[in-house]
């Protein structure tokens, strides 16, 4: 089975209806409910949510030294908010993970699959 990266994207300053706290305590059964389901399924490798770009410090070297700065890479209104990494025998099996995904939290989710070493 290939490996793919789900990643979730958000967009600075995309406005989203504020939800109450009994909202938000469904919302987080039915995220827990799916990723148990993906555990049970076989799919599951690995999940995470991210804090927010600007918690962000870039790691580069610049003429020999290492460099460290604040904030992400890329300049970019929209940005990784948090990532599921799956097994699916194809990436059919992965868009179709990946469509429950973004039906769930309502965000845009983008399937990439792993480089995959010849060889390996």
């Amino acid at each position: 089975m290939a490996k793919y990266l789900l990643s979730v994207h958000s967009v600075d300053g995309e406005v989203r209806e504020p939800m109450t706290d009994e909202e938000m305590q469904q919302s987080f059964k039915q995220v827990m409910a799916f990723q148990e389901e993906m555990k049970s399924a076989g799919v599951w490798v690995f999940g995470g949510r991210l804090t927010e770009p600007a918690t962000a410090t870039v790691v580069r070297m610049s003429a020999g030294q290492v460099l460290t700065t604040d904030g992400p890479f890329a300049e970019s209104r929209e940005h990784l908010g948090g990532f599921y990494i799956i097994q699916a025998e194809d990436l059919d099996a992965a868009l179709g993970w990946a469509s429950r995904v973004t039906d769930l939290i309502g965000q845009p989710i983008e399937v990439r699959p792993f480089w995959d070493e010849p060889g390996a």
